[in-house]
């Protein structure tokens, strides 16, 4: 595949390919990258049409922010064109408004797969949906304008687009209870000091400082960092002793690889 080669650009979303990493980049600055259900099967695209020589995915949004959350368009009466509004979605059983909010949420799920290392380049608001979809990411570079917030549950709502594991996960469940319960705005000194950012730096440097940290990423063996990211994904959900024997193996693995050893 040729260098910045485009391999999709539909719906607010445009993914390009220049060798062993992606660019994913929100291109509706005009409404701050405001989320739809369109975009979201961008996103879901996107993921599936990654070439197998990708190993990192950057996350990029077009403008002054990185994404403003849900278009509030989905919360009028008649919603978008051709999809359900929010009081359609209420309507129906409780089967089809789950597999719906599934739809959705497979736009935000792919970014951990093992075989890639997701960094979100953010600037500027990131709210809502545009939190969650920061947070679905590995990795957080940010600018030094930018400013978090869970706003779901001022609506009405509870974050549902698979934020609420890492958000946990990273600041912990207090913290989490209080970032989603108040609304409240998270900035760059407090998400890196929390956890929620990897590195903080003028918003004139964040594609440089994402380019830099790809590069990074890119030095070791693709294997190895396969099996590291595995390693570590897995720790949240095992004991101790479940992690060493994880361990073992994982490089058990990795031994017999490098001596040419196949079973």
């Amino acid at each position: 595949m040729t260098s910045l080669d485009s391999v999709l650009d539909k719906d607010g979303v445009r993914l390009t390919v220049d060798d062993a990493v992606a660019t994913v980049t929100l291109t509706n600055p005009a409404k701050r990258n405001a989320q739809s259900p369109a975009l979201w099967r961008a996103l879901t695209e996107a993921g599936r049409a990654l070439p197998g020589s990708v190993r990192v995915v950057v996350l990029h949004g077009e403008g002054k922010s990185f994404s403003a959350g849900l278009d509030r368009q989905a919360f009028t009466p008649e919603g978008f064109d051709g999809e359900p509004s929010f009081l359609d979605m209420a309507r129906g059983s409780e089967a089809e408004l789950d597999a719906t909010i599934a739809e959705y949420q497979e736009a935000f799920t792919w970014w951990r797969r093992n075989d890639i290392v997701s960094i979100a380049a953010v600037q500027g608001h990131a709210i809502g949906a545009g939190f969650q979809l920061a947070l679905a990411c590995d990795l957080r570079i940010v600018a030094e304008d930018v400013q978090f917030a869970m706003r779901e549950t001022s609506l009405g709502l509870v974050p549902d687009l698979t934020g609420t594991h890492p958000l946990v996960n990273l600041v912990g469940y207090a913290r989490a209870l209080e970032i989603c319960a108040t609304g409240r705005f998270v900035h760059a000194e407090e998400a890196e000091r929390t956890g929620l950012a990897n590195l903080v730096v003028p918003a004139g440097e964040l594609d440089a400082a994402a380019r830099d940290l790809a590069g990074a990423l890119l030095a070791a063996p693709r294997d190895a960092v396969v099996e590291t990211k595995a390693l570590l994904s897995g720790a949240v959900s095992r004991g101790y002793e479940e992690q060493r024997v994880a361990e073992r193996a994982a490089q058990g693995r990795r031994l017999r690889d490098l001596a040419g050893i196949t079973d």
